[in-house]
């Protein structure tokens, strides 16, 4: 909890005043059985035949104004309090939502697989929102609570020390029941949160699959598999709180119990001529402000402990470390220094215990050469581009770019400022196309952007569509597979890049589309990697890298790798006849 509590330092003064005025309030509050006391004492006299005969009526009315302005006062306190905590509280959470997006920006492709976005979704929102409640409530009521209960056993000890017993024994009692529901529910609320992130992970699948749910028929797994989560969370949940509802009944049965004593013993010593009417009544109202706050205070160290468990979920994510490796001294360089691009014995791990994705990969790449990467499902090719910008680390071996290694490069300025990468899924965000494509480059004309809407053969279906004002939905749902990804190839060529990754950008394309793509492409003056399963898509490389199951076993041009490769010749006659249909 140490790290949520520094973010309270920019919001100390509020973080004081809102106590402080809260105390105030409470000031005028136990100030009020003290007046009912000399109302009944003083302005009504002795109950006589029914009534007060002797009642000083000037009195009681100055003293009902009095109570009056105790009421206005605490009133003001009281919203002044509640708007130094409110302010307090949403401050604290706008900068814990914005260090919780930047931390997960920070994150590297593992940690954020290894998280999931049902997690981190849940922790933005959910998560956050229940510890802005709690600081809320902690700022509020964290002193005003004790300081009322504490308060009342004073004020009752100077009205009649007799009854101290009586409002001790209450207090202990009750604060042994609060402080022994607040440890059993903290763990369980942390359990509670951990089962929400799997009904969030449930629902976005469901969203996200709709059309493939729907296709396959599975809507009734579907909603088995959501009414379990849900029924585990539910149950979580209620049992929780069903503990934590004890707390209200048992508050209420003791400080009961407490004050039928109190009205016993006070009315034994009123008869004896030892106490008044009116302190009577005044103990007894201290008794029911004991009582309320005691209700609000377990109520209070519900929500806190629901905070905290929220908190030190957030506090986790915050005090991740990017599982990136980046040196901060050069490190003694194992590749080629004379190549532009360098592996030089990489393996890359995803998790430990698991095989190699990739083992012992060396190859070089000189400037301006078009690299294609090609080989079955799951042979390793995304994983080869993904080291690049450094996207995933390397298990053993290294990658450099103009004989540095990438680890000991600025990821920005150096690295991923310098690669437009294109993926395998094509995502477009809300906003116009100009929006998505000067991700680019920020400060690219219009021209430029029509120039790589151009290159990447989406010029003749953007103006039919509104050209660079044309609106894009959420994930781009509005434009078609093909269209998307020749979008998202316009992005990455806006930035001029001087490493271009084509992740099996093409697959919705067709054959024509993809060959006239592909000539564009080989006009520009940068390193090209091509990704894809097409051997059409990379026949014309430079060099083209041939992956099995984590291994090169192939490097050459396809004439080399047609008499060489195995592998390479299987994939080219599987695809033949579509290839010679484009004229390939």
């Amino acid at each position: 909890m140490k790290k949520i509590f520094t973010y309270f330092k920019p919001y100390k003064w509020q973080a004081l005043l809102g106590p402080l005025f809260k105390l105030l309030e409470a000031s005028f509050e136990l100030l009020v059985p003290f007046v009912v006391a000399a109302i009944v004492d003083n302005g009504l006299g002795a109950f006589v035949n029914g009534g007060y005969p002797n009642a000083d009526k000037g009195y009681v009315v100055w003293m009902c104004v009095l109570l009056a302005g105790f009421g206005l006062v605490g009133l003001a306190f009281s919203v002044t309090a509640q708007y130094f905590s409110a302010r307090a509280a949403t401050g604290i959470s706008a900068r814990v939502r914005s260090d919780l997006f930047k931390k997960l920006q920070m994150l590297s492709y593992k940690d954020i697989d290894q998280m999931g976005e049902a997690t981190m979704l849940t922790r933005m929102t959910s998560d956050v929102d229940k510890m802005q409640t709690g600081i809320n409530l902690f700022l509020r009521l964290l002193l005003r609570s004790p300081f009322i209960v504490f308060g009342a056993l004073i004020c009752a000890c100077i009205i009649d020390p007799a009854s101290f017993g009586i409002f001790g024994g209450a207090i202990v009692v009750l604060a042994i029941v609060v402080y022994a529901v607040m440890l059993i529910c903290m763990p369980l609320y942390k359990k509670s949160q951990a089962k929400l992130d799997k009904v969030l992970l449930s629902t976005r699948e469901n969203l996200s699959g709709a059309r493939v749910l729907r296709a396959f028929c599975k809507e009734e797994d579907e909603r088995k598999n959501f009414a379990n989560s849900n029924e585990d969370l539910t149950k979580e949940k209620k049992f929780v709180g069903g503990i934590a509802a004890i707390t209200n009944p048992l508050t209420y049965v003791l400080v009961n119990l407490a004050t039928i004593v109190l009205l016993w013993t006070g009315a034994i010593r009123v008869e004896g001529g030892l106490l008044t009417q009116g302190k009577v009544i005044a103990l007894y109202n201290l008794m029911g402000q004991i009582l309320i706050e005691l209700i609000k205070l377990a109520n209070l160290i519900v929500t806190v402990a629901k905070a905290a468990a929220s908190a030190g979920r957030i506090e986790a994510v915050l005090s991740m470390r990017s599982s990136l490796e980046v040196f901060t001294e050069e490190k003694e360089n194992e590749a080629d220094r004379d190549a532009f691009i360098a592996f030089s014995g990489v393996c890359v791990r995803y998790n430990e215990g698991a095989e190699d994705a990739l083992s012992d990969l060396s190859f070089t790449v000189n400037r301006g050469e078009t690299i294609g990467v090609i080989g079955g499902t799951g042979s390793g090719k995304t994983t080869l581009v993904n080291l690049i910008p450094h996207f995933y680390d390397v298990s053993a071996g290294q990658v450099a770019i103009d004989g540095k290694d990438v680890r000991n490069a600025s990821l920005q300025a150096f690295l991923r400022e310098r690669i437009g990468v294109v993926p395998q899924k094509a995502k477009l965000f809300k906003g116009t196309v100009r929006d998505n494509l000067l991700w680019g480059r920020g400060d690219a004309s219009d021209e430029e952007l029509m120039n790589a809407a151009r290159i990447a053969q989406a010029e003749d279906f953007l103006v039919e569509k509104g050209g660079l004002d044309a609106i894009v939905e959420q994930g781009g749902k509005n434009f078609s597979g093909g269209q998307k990804q020749r979008l998202t190839i316009a992005r990455a060529l806006v930035r001029n890049p001087d490493i271009l990754i084509l992740d099996d950008s093409s697959s919705a394309l067709d054959y024509a589309t993809d060959a006239a793509l592909r000539k564009e492409i080989r006009k520009l003056n940068t390193t090209v990697f091509v990704v894809s399963q097409r051997a059409s898509s990379v026949r014309d490389a430079d060099k083209i890298i041939v992956l099995d199951d984590g291994k090169a076993v192939g490097i050459g041009t396809h004439e080399q790798l047609m008499q060489s490769c195995d592998v390479y010749r299987e994939i080219y006659f599987s695809q033949y006849e579509a290839d010679k249909e484009v004229g390939a």
